[in-house]
Parts: C-alpha cells; structure tokens; sequence
C-alpha cells in the first residue's frame, strides 16, 4: 500500500498557511488545531478540486496548490468568522 502526495502535502500546506496566519495575526486565541484542521482540510479539498478542474498549472504531481491554497484560507477565515461570532468565555474583567 502506498500513499499518495495528497495527504502529507496538504498537512505541508495546512501547516504554512496556519503558521502564516498566526504571524500576521498575532495570535490564535486558543483556536490553533482548530485553525489548522480547517487549512489543511480544506488545502486537501482544493487540491482535488483544482485536479478535477484541470488547474495543473504550478502543481507538484497531481497536488494543485493555487485551489489548494484558496480553499485552505477559506477555511481560516471561516474558523476566524464562526471564533469572531461566538460568544466570548473570558471572564469579565480579566
């Protein structure tokens, strides 16, 4: 049995996009595997999207990482909209 590129290359990919959200955001409020869940789900969700479209261009194999990528950061930011929405569990004046 072997293993196809799919699966490491988008924990690869969920990984740098995670790791590039939370440089430019700061922090991740407690979310992080979360975050990362969603990126590298979705970054193996656009892959086979962008392979069943025919987008190969900058792809390594059959792993399209443009719709990889996209799909990856739409998943970011739905777990940053659904965390924002929320209702918040600090306590009051911590």
């Amino acid at each position: 049995m072997s293993l196809g590129p799919g699966l490491p290359l988008a924990l690869l990919l969920g990984f740098v996009h995670t790791a590039i959200y939370v440089l430019v955001r700061g922090e991740s409020g407690g979310r992080l595997p979360l975050t990362y869940l969603a990126a590298a789900l979705g970054s193996w969700a656009g892959a086979a999207l962008g392979a069943q479209v025919g987008m190969s261009f900058l792809a390594i194999g059959d792993f399209a990482l443009i719709p990889a990528s996209i799909v990856a950061w739409l998943g970011i930011g739905f777990v940053a909209i659904v965390a924002t929405l929320g209702p918040d569990r600090r306590e009051p004046g911590a």
